[in-house]
């Protein structure tokens, strides 16, 4: 953000119309031809104009020699160092500005520590961005935040500082942005702001609205950018990542197609969007195609190699062959002999060896022998292709190669198997001690160590003398001298019945087996007694009650529960 400019409205107005040259030839010639109290504002005006030509025309203009004495010059400075994408000497211009302003405002008793804070938000915001294009997204963001806070009364530090909030939020915290956005549309921001940076926000709300879902908005706000910037390809960009979110690709395609044709001069990011969506399609012949298009990048090793790897997924290999033929063509006329021209000389070759091609491969492999006669790989592999085409040439380049007794090299083989590094080592014979040398392989008595079997258990009441049943082996019921099970007799069983009832107590109580005297009539009057002697007495337990469920209709209730009796105990 540059500071305010002088009295003269020429100049001023020059600099709102952007017409920076115009600018500081005016500037120039006042500060050679006049000497007033006005002499220090009109420097800072033209450092400046320096600063926004290095920012928004990328001109280099020459050191004009202004003394950085004060805060806003040493603004401007960096200002102009981050035009030039020198952003560390930048920042530490920044704080050197940051030091100044607050040795100026603390010789005024009058200016308070808020004051200072709001005259310092420009060179926070700025220290932000620099941090910003430094990856250091977080520091940023609260250097940004923190003049928001402040709520300077410059509207157009606050739209750019709520901008580039926008910008670190992207396509998360939209609620945030949501309320940020307001803050670009206030007035006057048209005044404040370069065109530059008036288009940068405006392209920053179509992409909000495309991160909110809001459709209709993002169309509205991309046509009225492409209206304003036909040749410019960022609108239509924003348009085509609309209709992708709604699964449009053909429609999208046609778009790009369409400005493609009409704008080939600004066709090449394009042309790689178009290329992209025919790969995310699967249609992987149709980007190849459309990047061979783009003549910018034709010739580029990263495109070179992308066309390759393409073609060689679908299987194309002679497409693949023909990228690499037009490349070594190019590189052969413009840069021959180049680093860049054997490299892809050697990869062609190398893949048409690796396709089989040796005899495509013959020429690529002449070329790189002929460049370096001592590589011996490139001359066996140029030996190897033309056996298969002409032997007897292959014999003459044969001569070429090296004897066998230069090509051998001074290796100690049993130190080589005897270190740390050797997979084998080879184990030396032991020496011979005594009168009886060592038995060859074959020879004499192989002991082997035989494994100790173990005897099996016999039953406890194994009788030796006795013969075995020859029937042992088969089921009981199979067996001859099966009689089946006799009826009848029941066994004793212990543990059924009562619990802790044992099988005599049971039989004890059996009343079957108990010896009965024969009935006789009882006397009259007793019945009373041998009623009351023979019946149980009775419990005082209540036996439980089987619960109905109650029905879910309309209208039930539920029963009111009963009062116990006392001495009673529940059953549930």
């Amino acid at each position: 953000m540059e500071t305010s400019l002088g009295p003269s409205k020429l100049p001023t107005k020059l600099y709102r119309m952007e017409r920076y040259d115009e600018c500081k030839a005016v500037y120039t010639d006042l500060i050679r031809n006049s000497q007033d109290e006005y002499e220090e504002e009109r420097k800072t005006n033209l450092s400046a104009v320096v600063a926004a030509m290095s920012t928004w025309e990328k001109a280099s203009p020459d050191d004009l020699g202004l003394s950085e004495t004060t805060y806003e010059l040493s603004y401007n400075a960096a200002c102009t160092l981050i035009g030039r994408g020198q952003l560390t000497e930048a920042l530490n211009k920044l704080q050197e500005a940051e030091e100044l302003c607050r040795v100026f405002f603390s010789e005024d008793s009058d200016i308070t520590e808020e004051d200072v804070e709001s005259e310092l938000a420009v060179i926070h915001s700025q220290m932000a961005y620099i941090m910003q294009l430094q990856g250091r997204t977080e520091e940023a963001l609260q250097l940004y935040n923190q003049v928001i806070k402040l709520k300077p009364s410059d509207v157009g530090l606050l739209a750019v500082t709520a901008n580039n909030i926008i910008t670190i939020n992207k396509d998360q915290n939209v609620f945030d942005s949501k309320k940020k956005v307001k803050l670009t549309n206030a007035d006057g921001v048209e005044y404040k702001l370069a065109k530059k940076q008036l288009q940068a926000i405006e392209f920053n709300k179509a992409l909000l609205a495309m991160y909110t879902n809001q459709a209709d908005q993002c169309r509205k706000l991309t046509s009225g950018l492409q209206s304003q910037n036909p040749g410019h390809p960022r609108p239509v960009l924003i348009q085509v990542a609309q209709l992708c979110r709604e699964k449009q690709h053909s429609k999208a395609i046609e778009l790009l197609q369409r400005f493609s044709d009409q704008h080939p001069d600004s066709a090449s990011g394009i042309k790689l969007t178009m290329a992209q969506l025919y790969l995310s399609q699967g249609h992987v012949t149709k980007a190849c195609d459309i990047l061979r298009s783009i003549e910018d990048f034709k010739h580029k090793q990263g495109m070179i190699s992308a066309l390759v790897s393409m073609y060689s997924h679908e299987e194309d290999i002679d497409s693949a062959i023909d990228v690499f033929s037009q490349a070594i063509q190019y590189y052969q006329s413009e840069q021959p002999g180049s680093s860049v021209h054997l490299a892809l000389v050697r990869e062609a070759a190398d893949f048409k060896l690796k396709y089989g091609r040796k005899k495509e491969a013959i020429s690529d492999l002449e070329q790189l022998w002929k460049q370096n006669t001592n590589d011996i790989h490139t001359l066996a592999q140029l030996i190897s292709a033309y056996s298969l085409v002409d032997q007897d040439k292959a014999k003459s380049l044969s001569k070429h190669l090296p004897s066998p007794e230069s090509m051998s090299f001074n290796v100690d083989v049993d130190e080589l198997e005897n270190s740390h590094g050797a997979n084998y080592v080879r184990k030396k014979a032991a020496k011979v001690t005594g009168e009886n040398p060592p038995k060859e392989q074959g020879q004499g008595d192989v002991k082997k160590k035989k494994k100790k079997k173990k005897k099996g258990k016999l039953p406890k009441n194994y009788d030796p003398t006795a013969n075995p049943d020859p029937e042992r082996w088969l089921p009981m019921r199979e067996r001859t001298y099966y009689r089946g099970r006799k009826k009848g007799k029941k066994k004793e069983q212990v543990g059924k019945g009562t619990q802790g009832a044992t099988s005599g107590a049971a039989s004890d109580l059996d009343a079957s087996k108990t010896a009965s005297s024969p009935p006789t009539s009882p006397r009259p009057g007793s019945a009373q007694a041998s009623a009351s002697t023979s019946a149980p007495a009775a419990s005082n337990v209540v036996p439980p009650r089987q619960q109905k469920p109650a029905t879910a209709g309309p209208g039930a209730r539920k029963k009111a529960p009963q009062k116990k009796k006392k001495g009673s105990k529940s059953g549930w």
